[in-house]
């Protein structure tokens, strides 16, 4: 079996960049009918789970605040909306929670409602899969979602596994826990304790900025909640509507002084400051033809170009979008210098660290608001999340091209190219 460094040798050549601009970008920038473009996006605060302010909120009302919200400013009649697909990990009885709560939200009978999960690229699945069910004729409008409310769908862990799984040198690594899988990525490619706490600091001085600049506030829409204070027990209705996980003044040399968060795992490098919060949140995506779009009237502010998945061993699954994303450049005939914003999911700063490097990426255009370590990583929602943010930042730098990407549980990696049309 090949290493992966052996792999990701094999993948890494069409990244530098042959010119500035590459035909496969000039072909991207084309306006065509059949090109799946997104007319709305939108997503609530991300919020601590058990403490922030959304820790009282069960997902179907969750996903009713925001599907709400979406009904009544996407500019078009929600009987066209003729698919629902959402991203989601851990709720108990997924395909009940969406269809219930697109009804309640104000939805026709006639909007048909699914779910997909592939764990933390399960908000960018749903893209793929309603821009599919699109390019392929099935439908013609459709909304992409992804929500998680970690605080009140609590992750049980994965069942008991077979011997068979156990006793396999490839699936037995599912075993490992998540934190293992960062401590081996930093072990196995020599990431230092003090280049992770340098990455995370940067994420949340970012994240800082973002918000105390208002660069969001065309990212996030409103969730009023039914919020018990856990000093006094009062129950008393709020307005959420901003990110809370953001720990403002944070420094490299801060996050040093915290402690190892898994001691039993060498090299003992990540801790709770230098890996992605536990979070609640939803967002979302609405998607049709651009034909479509013209027919009816509705202003486009982006385009879906395409997205990929790919598999590695599951020890390391944080270095997914090492792959990912060399996949999808060369599908859609990019180098990377003609890419403006990439959105990698900070699931750890080890993996986060890695992938920045190996792929000889701009730091500069990496997560610039800020990623899951400042935000937080609701499983199911960041997949879509990224792409809500990766639109509003290209729209405040006046670029045209980003790429979001995540690593997986279990061994994967997922990476998708959206186009800006500001």
């Amino acid at each position: 079996m090949a290493s992966a460094g052996q792999r990701l040798g094999s993948v890494l050549g069409h990244l530098n960049p042959l010119s500035s601009e590459s035909s496969g970008k000039a072909k991207l920038l084309q306006k065509n009918p059949d090109d799946i473009v997104i007319t709305y996006a939108a997503r609530t605060p991300l919020t601590k789970a058990k403490k922030g302010g959304l820790k009282d909120t069960q997902i179907d009302d969750l996903l009713i605040s925001l599907l709400t919200t979406v009904r009544e400013n996407m500019n078009i009649d929600p009987s066209l909306i003729e698919d629902i697909c959402l991203g989601n990990v851990l709720a108990p009885s997924q395909g009940y929670v969406v269809r219930s709560s697109v009804l309640a939200a104000g939805f026709p009978a006639t909007s048909a409602a699914s779910i997909v999960n592939r764990f933390c690229s399960s908000g960018l699945l749903a893209v793929q899969q309603i821009s599919n069910q699109i390019i392929a004729g099935s439908i013609e409008v459709g909304l992409a979602l992804g929500a998680e409310s970690m605080s009140t769908c609590p992750d049980n862990g994965a069942p008991q596994a077979s011997a068979k799984i156990t006793s396999h040198p490839l699936a037995s690594q599912n075993e490992q826990p998540m934190g293992q899988t960062s401590e081996n990525v930093a072990g196995d490619f020599g990431i230092s304790r003090q280049a992770m706490d340098e990455f995370a600091a940067r994420s949340f001085q970012r994240a800082e900025k973002a918000q105390k600049e208002g660069w969001t506030k065309d990212e996030i829409v409103p969730v009023e909640v039914s919020f018990t204070d856990p000093k006094t027990g009062v129950t008393s209705k709020r307005v959420i509507d901003a990110d809370d996980g953001i720990r403002a003044g944070t420094t490299a040399e801060s996050l040093g002084k915290i402690r190892a968060a898994f001691p039993q795992w060498k090299p003992s490098q990540t801790t709770g400051g230098n890996a992605s919060q536990i979070t609640d949140g939803a967002a979302a995506v609405l998607l049709m033809k651009r034909s479509k779009a013209e027919q009816l009237g509705v202003k486009v502010i982006g385009k879906f170009v395409q997205a990929t998945v790919v598999g590695l061993e599951p020890r390391i699954m944080g270095i997914g979008p090492a792959f990912a994303i060399p996949k999808v450049l060369e599908k859609v005939g990019l180098h990377r210098d003609d890419v403006d914003v990439f959105e990698i999911n900070e699931a750890f700063a080890s993996m986060g660290v890695y992938c920045v490097e190996k792929l000889g990426l701009d730091p500069a255009k990496v997560n610039p608001r800020g990623g899951a370590i400042a935000l937080g990583h609701p499983l199911g929602c960041t997949g879509a999340r990224q792409v809500v943010t990766a639109l509003s930042e290209l729209r405040r730098q006046d670029k045209r091209i980003a790429v979001t990407s995540m690593c997986v549980g279990t061994g994967q990696g997922m990476a998708g190219v959206f186009v800006s049309e500001h």
